[in-house]
């Protein structure tokens, strides 16, 4: 096969252009579908009571944050199946099929009936739309992963990789930024009887927009040019088999990285104003504020991991989330102002940075085209159902039982696993997703000794 079609320096400009198309593409549609996804434990404190018994306030929580969890069982579902459609029939196809699933949920949950019209019916059409959107997510987080992965040029894979957190934080920034609009709108009456809705009608109008969005994209090179062999194993359990070692790795990677992600967004709203006493207003806005700092850095996390490598960033988060978890925690649970909570909301980001920048890149990088999607889905999945999704209904577990501390050494445990794991896996920014990076990298070795000519 011919390689003169493969260029060492900058793509061309209709390739940079299709580059940048594949990024916006990418990161607008994960953008909504974390949002839909986010939007449920932000607006949790305002809809807990609508469908379930009016009792004990922290009992409520923990039902919506138990539903919550139970959203992440279906994560490795969606993950082994759209994950094997991903690997099978394109990226693309998946991520146009994982949108269309997440508008209906959301509007499944819009139209919800409250506990006082159905009684436990609302609550059963409000785990079903969580379910739908667990295998929606479950499929959306691998195809988004392998596409920004594999659309991106070698030498800027962990750039590239980082906006699929960029978009995650900006689709949970977005959905405080409807709740703090609606909280200096409307009273807390209207918020709990009919205001929570509203940001679920709006996720299904934002998907219709991004359907058509993602009906445009381009499939990825590696995908394409890996799809021309005839291969029934291809996105299958057999495959994934083959490579059961990487898979082990994205679980015990993961484990970490979640628990901590979770830990400092979806449930930091809520521990600010359970444990800190913190009102509800300012609690949410320190975790607007503190996420959109946190968007910002990814990209520069980034390019540092194209530059220096991955392990050394994925090292340092495990380091500081193993040992700063307990004083960090512990100093927000007691933070009486907006600045002190917001400061230390930032450290913990800062360090969480250190995962979820490149973690995308990393498990694309682990896996062969044939079975990347599938790879990257359903060992993240697992991890996250059993870990993250449940991060928040063990915190109000442990404060429940009197033992909110506990949970510190929890997050903190979590870590060292996946600290061991980072120091004794291999760093993948070198590695070459397809036969083209392959060829590309061969010649580039061989050019300093005189046989840089094309063959």
């Amino acid at each position: 096969m011919s390689s003169s079609a493969v260029t060492l320096g900058p793509p061309p400009g209709d390739e940079r252009r299709r580059r940048r198309l594949a990024l916006v593409g990418g990161s607008l549609g994960n953008l909504v579908e974390w949002y839909d996804w986010f939007v449920y434990a932000s607006f949790a404190i305002y809809f807990a009571d609508s469908f379930f018994p009016n009792d004990n306030p922290t009992t409520q929580l923990m039902n919506t944050a138990g539903i919550f969890a139970v959203g992440f069982l279906m994560r490795p579902v969606g993950g082994w199946v759209l994950g094997r459609a991903a690997d099978r029939h394109g990226r693309k196809s998946a991520l146009t099929l994982t949108v269309t699933m997440m508008s209906v949920a959301a509007l499944l949950i819009a139209v919800a009936p409250t506990y006082g019209q159905a009684g436990y019916f609302g609550a059963v059409v409000l785990l079903l739309a969580r379910l739908l959107q667990g295998m929606s997510i479950g499929g959306e987080y691998a195809a988004s992963a392998t596409y920004l992965t594999e659309a991106s040029a070698r030498n800027r894979r962990g750039l590239g990789s980082s906006f699929q957190y960029v978009s995650m934080t900006c689709g949970q920034l977005l959905g405080l930024g409807i709740l703090i609009t609606m909280q200096h709108t409307l009273t807390k009456q209207q918020l709990g009887s009919w205001g929570w809705r509203v940001p679920f009608v709006l996720g299904a109008v934002f998907a219709v927009v991004v359907f058509w969005l993602r009906r445009r994209l381009q499939e990825t090179d590696a995908f394409k040019e890996d799809g021309a062999h005839d291969d029934s194993a291809r996105g299958s359990l057999r495959a994934l088999w083959e490579h059961r070692r990487q898979a082990g790795l994205v679980m015990a990677l993961t484990l970490g990285g979640t628990v901590a992600y979770y830990t400092y967004t979806t449930y930091l709203t809520k521990y600010l104003v359970g444990s800190a006493g913190m009102a509800k207003n300012t609690a949410t806005l320190v975790s607007f504020t503190a996420l959109a700092v946190f968007a910002v850095l990814q990209p520069f996390a980034g390019m540092l991991s194209d530059r220096i490598g991955r392990r050394p960033l994925l090292i340092t988060f495990a380091v500081g989330c193993t040992v700063g978890t307990y004083p960090i925690m512990t100093a927000l649970g007691s933070a009486s102002s907006y600045w002190s909570a917001l400061g230390l909301s930032l450290l913990a980001l800062v360090i969480v940075t250190g995962y979820t920048s490149i973690n995308a890149a990393v498990k694309a990088e682990l896996f062969p085209t044939r079975v990347r999607a599938l790879g990257v889905a359903l060992p993240y999945a697992v991890a996250n159902a059993l870990f993250g999704g449940t991060a928040e209904y063990v915190a109000l577990w442990f404060k429940n039982g009197g033992h909110e501390k506990a949970f510190f050494w929890y997050v903190s445990g979590c870590a060292l696993v996946s600290l061991v794991t980072y120091v004794l896996m291999p760093d993948t920014r070198d590695a070459a997703l397809s036969r083209a990076e392959e060829e590309a990298g061969a010649r580039s070795e061989a050019a300093p000794a005189g046989a840089g000519a094309a063959r």
